[in-house]
């Protein structure tokens, strides 16, 4: 899929002391782990949801749902444009949680799941969204351990994210 990643910010960042990182945040061990519970790890880059994105990716999950694959019908739609998926968005964690964190020097990390997920609000095509990451959680598991990623995206130019997740992955040893 085709989504555009540029490394602009947005004039609020230098306000709230959030700017864009300079490369992964590296974390070596179990201690690293828990060290960073309650912590905000960073953000990542702004990506742009192009309808391309969008198209292909009805394609694929077969949801062709007129208010993702049709822009003349969705202008007359309760948002004006089309929208991505809701999946759409959340499918886009790892790979923006690698931008922002990696985990280095142990096993297999294996996604082991979502614990709660809510789509807040719609994001339209040309939209550009980014995922803040913090850790909520570390607990131990049989050769390793459990992390639960607290993830919030934003939408530049919008107060409600359009997704929200705690995203669990298992390192193990």
């Amino acid at each position: 899929m085709a989504m555009t990643i540029t490394d602009e910010t947005k004039p609020s960042d230098i306000e709230t002391g959030l700017r864009q990182h300079a490369g992964p945040r590296v974390m070596t061990s179990v201690e690293d782990l828990r060290a960073c519970v309650d912590t905000h790890l960073g953000v990542s880059d702004w990506m742009t949801v192009e309808q391309s994105s969008i198209d292909t990716f009805a394609e694929v999950t077969r949801d062709q749902q007129w208010i993702h694959i049709d822009p003349i019908r969705a202008e007359g739609g309760p948002f004006g444009a089309t929208v991505a998926h809701g999946m759409l968005t959340l499918s886009l964690c790892s790979s923006l949680l690698w931008e922002v964190a990696v985990v280095e020097g142990m096993g297999p990390a294996i996604n082991y799941g979502l614990n709660k997920v809510r789509f807040p609000a719609p994001l339209l095509v040309g939209s550009r969204v980014r995922m803040h990451v913090s850790v909520a959680e570390v607990t131990d598991i049989k050769h390793g351990v459990e992390v639960v990623y607290h993830l919030t995206y934003e939408t530049q130019g919008e107060t409600k994210p359009p997704c929200v997740a705690d995203l669990v992955f298992r390192y193990y040893a």
